[in-house]
């Protein structure tokens, strides 16, 4: 049931949701109304037999003398016949006290036990019984008399058994209009409710096929399917700035690799020819073909760095380590004794305080070492980098990691963190330009910030404030 009603329409289903509510509503009326009418009916009976037997019960003499005897319609041969057999009226009877009839109409009641122990004064309490007299069923009312005996009162149910089927009758066809109205209603509900989910979905498609990211969807209203509308051009927008971020990092990259293809392509092409021309290997000295050599080694680290940078910058959630609790000092020391490996030169001056800060250790420490890395390039030989790391008011962190260099000038400032971005002074020293813009993507990534100021009286300082605590 569950599949079949998964492979319906939205149109369908909710025809047949409207169609079912206004159905289940018009039988639970129609139900309702009948068993109150019942009742009501029922109600009625019963008090026109109390009310004849309590009358009857009040002067039984009267009425036995009225009577007289069984004659009615079928002993009178000058009466008219009752219609269908029956007598006309209800059916009344007295009992003496041993529940012998007395007397009553033409039409004899039966003398039930209830009967009797009610005429015997065993049961004070009137009693109610159906009974059958020939081919109809009759409601019987059997009420004690003072001093003795009993008063019985029945009615022929067959005229209100009647009423109430034609009333059931009606009903039904009622419910049955009711319901196939309910579903021919259902379906305009569902066509009109859903036109402008249909031409929202059809923009979409549009959009699937052109690959126009830049069109937004026409959007009209406030009302839910307008306020999808808008999501969908809030999505769509996010999907252009994304692949047009994507072009630019590929137009970027190629760009970056393309100097150092070119001098790895120059260098090999000089060493191939002089391999396969000895004649001219006389031209090439040992020390330049040891300086070939070297530079090619550069330009392989340099693009054996800038495709990990890339990698790094384009990594997926799902490809990224675990997070976990993490000892920023101790990511940060590790980061010092990496980068004093790669420039012996320099001193490193720690300060670190323990601060434990919830992120991925590995992101963590390959931030720390581009700042250091960064930092180390442009401190002059024999300089200092001082490193500080120290909470920073409740429930934040704050690294400062500062360098004795030149400094950046103040138009490059607001690019240090942008990708590929490389100031007039940095374009002759080694570097991809993506350093700094992943130390500011992993802060971020980490629900922190990224950033960088002139030091006074020269100098750059790089501080990264992230969510921690003191350890």
């Amino acid at each position: 049931m569950t599949r079949w009603w998964r492979e319906r329409t939205l149109h369908a289903r909710l025809s047949l949701l409207v169609a079912g509510a206004v159905a289940a509503a018009v039988l639970l009326v129609s139900a309702g109304a009948w068993f109150l009418v019942r009742e009501i009916q029922q109600d009625k009976i019963a008090a026109e037999l109390a009310s004849d037997a309590g009358t009857i019960a009040a002067n039984p003499a009267y009425w036995l003398a009225a009577e007289g005897s069984r004659a009615g319609y079928g002993d009178d041969p000058g009466s008219s016949p009752a219609p269908h057999g029956k007598e006309l009226g209800p059916c009344w009877q007295i009992l003496d006290s041993t529940g012998a009839v007395a007397g009553g109409t033409a039409t004899p009641l039966p003398v039930t036990t209830a009967a009797t122990e009610v005429a015997a004064g065993t049961e004070r309490k009137p009693v109610q019984e159906e009974v059958t007299l020939g081919h109809g069923d009759y409601l019987m009312l059997t009420m004690p008399i003072k001093g003795g005996g009993a008063v019985q009162v029945a009615v022929d149910r067959y005229p209100d058994d009647r009423l109430l089927t034609l009333f059931a009758v009606l009903l039904a066809v009622g419910c049955a209009a009711g319901i196939g109205g309910a579903a021919l209603l259902g379906r305009t509900v569902s066509r009109a409710g859903l036109a402008p989910v249909d031409r929202l979905t059809e923009a979409v498609e549009d959009v699937a096929v052109t690959m126009d990211l830049t069109r937004p969807i026409d959007v009209a209203g406030k009302d839910e399917v307008a306020r999808l509308g808008r999501s969908v051009n809030a999505m769509l927008s996010a999907l252009d700035a994304s692949r047009r971020a994507q072009r630019a990092l590929v137009e970027d990259a190629g760009h970056e690799m393309r100097t150092p293809l070119t001098s790895i392509r120059t260098n090999v092409e000089l060493l191939l020819s002089v391999e396969r021309r000895p004649e001219l290997a006389h031209r090439l000295t040992p020390e330049d073909r040891a300086n070939l050599l070297e530079d090619l080694d550069a330009q392989v680290r340099e693009l054996a760095t800038l495709t990990t940078e890339l990698v790094e910058l384009s990594r997926e959630e799902g490809s990224r380590e675990a997070v976990e609790q993490v000892d920023l000092a101790e990511v940060v020391t590790a980061a010092i004794n990496r980068v004093q490996l790669r420039a012996p030169e320099l001193t490193f001056a720690a300060d670190l305080r323990p601060v434990t800060v919830l992120g991925r250790p590995g992101e963590l420490e390959r931030m720390a070492v581009n700042i250091l890395d960064n930092a180390a390039k442009w401190s002059p030989p024999a300089g200092t980098v001082t490193i500080r790391l120290q909470p920073d008011g409740p429930g934040f962190s704050r690294l400062t990691v500062t360098d004795t260099g030149p400094g950046i000038a103040s138009e490059d400032l607001p690019h240090v963190f942008d990708r590929f971005y490389r100031a007039a002074a940095a374009r002759s020293m080694p570097g991809s330009g993506l350093g700094l813009a992943i130390v500011a993507q992993t802060a971020a990534q980490h629900g922190g910030t990224a950033t960088a100021a002139p030091r006074t009286p020269h100098g750059t300082e790089i501080t990264i404030r992230l969510p921690g605590t003191p350890a």
